[in-house]
């Protein structure tokens, strides 16, 4: 993600290379790398090494999944943690005690824009996400912590959701589509 505070890796599992390096420092570097789950972490601290050590900031509710301890790991705590001016991370739990979302109040044109990665997960028809606590063996989460995730956004503007892969976008009305979606999600479980 480019800003023009500077640069942020956002829940990248991918490996790292020479050209990937190179192509990453001609669009300004990375100052900081954020991390949504456990899940994500990979190749991260090679990237934190590769750019000048940048900070991977992590929830301290998800330590105890750092398999490889690292100084360049920022554990944060509480319910927020800015990282750089206008990205803010928003602990929401779920899918782990320390799931979060980066909130971006310049994104999507300037009405914000959350990126979620498994936190909430975009829907097919892109007008809905959805909630679990474990995607591979499809364990639905309770009401009241969907009921959680969706308050600890609710102060933040953002107008679209960028899920955890590529065409996973509500490019609309995203702040409702949550709203929705946790009430679609908690009516279904409660039936």
């Amino acid at each position: 993600m480019q800003t023009p505070n500077g640069n942020v890796l956002w829940d990248c599992v991918s490996l790292i290379d020479d050209a990937t390096v190179e192509a990453i420092r001609a669009r300004g570097g990375i100052q900081a790398i954020a991390v949504s789950h456990p899940h994500t972490i990979g190749s991260l601290v090679e990237y934190s090494h590769a750019f000048d050590n940048a900070p991977i900031y992590w929830h301290a509710d998800n330590r105890e999944w750092a398999m490889r301890p690292d100084p360049a790991f920022a554990f944060w705590e509480g319910e927020t943690c800015e990282i750089i001016d206008g990205l803010t991370l928003v602990r929401c739990g779920g899918h782990f005690k320390g799931s979060d979302v980066l909130h971006w109040s310049a994104g999507a044109e300037g009405r914000g824009a959350l990126l979620t990665g498994d936190t909430m997960q975009v829907a097919q028809d892109r007008r809905f996400v959805s909630f679990m606590y474990s995607y591979p063996n499809m364990v639905p989460l309770n009401a009241r912590t969907v009921e959680h995730i969706v308050e600890a956004v609710e102060p933040y503007a953002f107008d679209r959701i960028y899920g955890g892969w590529w065409d996973s976008v509500v490019r609309s009305d995203a702040k409702a589509a949550v709203k929705r979606s946790a009430e679609r999600y908690i009516r279904a479980i409660r039936e």
